[in-house]
């Protein structure tokens, strides 16, 4: 069988261009965070509740740290513990946050806040809340049968409206 020669530069540039898609696509994945969990804090998820600081969740003021408040949440079975946080506008937070059953996610809906809870690991992001609002925390990672009613609420408040934090 003969193939002309245009037939044969059209199919190597077509295998060169699919392997090349490949390629990127691979390399993209693999920085884009396809890999597993590099936490450096892991846990035993079944005793969550029993771990410092765990065992307390909840919105707490700090003092003489890099950010003003800590958040610390554990998601399990279709909830979120605490349901509501509230904190000043303007406050840079460091939320802490882990998971007692399966994989959860922890999105605050129109912000850029958004982890990626793991059974066994603890997942941190430190950020500024800086819009005054109620915004919805949703899960973004399928959890089980419940999921679609896994939610809770992060109030961000005036300055001098910040009581019952």
């Amino acid at each position: 069988m003969h193939i002309h020669k245009y037939e044969k530069w059209w199919l190597v540039f077509g295998t060169a261009t699919l392997i090349s898609f490949l390629i990127i696509i691979g390399v993209s994945a693999f920085h884009a965070g396809a890999h597993p969990n590099n936490s450096k804090w892991t846990i035993d998820y079944e005793k969550v509740d029993e771990i410092a600081p765990f065992d307390n969740p909840g919105v707490h003021k700090v003092e003489d740290k890099d950010w003003d408040y800590e958040v610390v949440l554990v998601a399990s079975a279709f909830s979120y513990n605490p349901m509501e946080i509230k904190v000043p506008k303007g406050s840079k937070v460091r939320f802490i946050a882990t998971t007692k059953d399966v994989i959860h996610g922890f999105e605050v809906a129109g912000t850029n806040i958004n982890m990626m809870l793991e059974p066994g690991y603890v997942s941190e992001l430190v950020t500024t809340v800086d819009k005054v609002g109620e915004f919805v925390i949703v899960c973004n990672e399928y959890c089980g049968v419940g999921h679609a009613m896994m939610y809770s609420t992060l109030k961000v408040v005036d300055a001098d409206d910040n009581s019952n934090h």
